[in-house]
């Protein structure tokens, strides 16, 4: 499924470009999602695969990268390509990750070829007030919050237990949560992924009125997943082409 291009409107606008944990399954891509406002298109996350699910993508205004795990921005690498060897080329994409986190990524063309502007996490990005904390995964990673119109969104990436997912995503109107695997997660990850089951939890904790489920390890079941969680507002498994508009209430 590939993305449109027309441009939101005052809404925040959510598509899913994929919500595969780990590698891309024959009918989803890794992570990756899509969010409008005012006419500006922010790309959060693009991991294997979701760079394809985008129209256009000399329109896509800036990138933020959660962590360095190419499940979660291998596809940087073909945007920037896209982009940068077309007739008309457009101004270099501003990109915002933690410090070192795309250097193997953007180290797959020769210096100079490509056509960014890297930056640390900043406190706005076009239309949306940016937060971040950094929570606990092997390689360094921010969640993110985005606020815009008088609606925010809390984005995980992929984390272990921490009280800080809870501040993150405080009365966030949709918390999109990492959950690779739906009630128990093995031992030796425990400390830096998440299931369904803490997902909820952390929902209900932060007062979120609508929960997204999302990094799904290839094999693990929807179904099982959404029975694993007990947060009693509206909750799904994230899907690709899926969309959630956020309006101002």
């Amino acid at each position: 499924m590939v993305v449109g291009a027309a441009r939101v409107g005052p809404l925040m606008r959510v598509t899913v470009l994929g919500a595969c944990g780990a590698w891309p399954s024959p009918a989803d891509a890794c992570s990756g999602f899509l969010v409008e406002h005012d006419g500006f298109r922010l790309v959060l996350d693009l991991g294997y695969g979701t760079m394809p699910r985008l129209r256009s993508p000399e329109t896509i205004d800036a990138v933020l990268i959660s962590h360095g795990h190419p499940d979660h921005c291998a596809d940087l690498n073909p945007l920037l390509r896209a982009r940068t060897l077309r007739d008309s080329p457009p101004k270099p994409l501003r990109v915002y990750a933690p410090a070192g986190a795309l250097d193997a990524v953007l180290a797959l063309d020769r210096p100079g070829m490509l056509d960014y502007d890297l930056r640390g996490f900043e406190p706005s990005v076009g239309p949306f007030r940016v937060d971040t904390r950094m929570l606990p995964h092997w390689l360094p990673n921010a969640g993110i919050r985005l606020t815009a119109g008088g609606t925010t969104l809390a984005y995980t990436g992929d984390t272990g237990p921490s009280p800080l997912i809870a501040e993150l995503a405080r009365d966030a109107d949709l918390l999109i949560a990492e959950a690779s695997y739906a009630g128990e997660v093995p031992e030796d990850s425990r400390a830096f992924l998440s299931s369904a089951r803490q997902a909820g939890r952390n929902a209900s904790a932060a007062g979120v009125g609508r929960l997204l489920l999302t990094h799904l390890m290839p094999g693990e079941s929807a179904a099982t997943a959404l029975d694993a969680t007990t947060f009693p507002g509206p909750v799904e498994v994230a899907r690709t082409g899926m969309t959630v508009d956020l309006a101002a209430g």
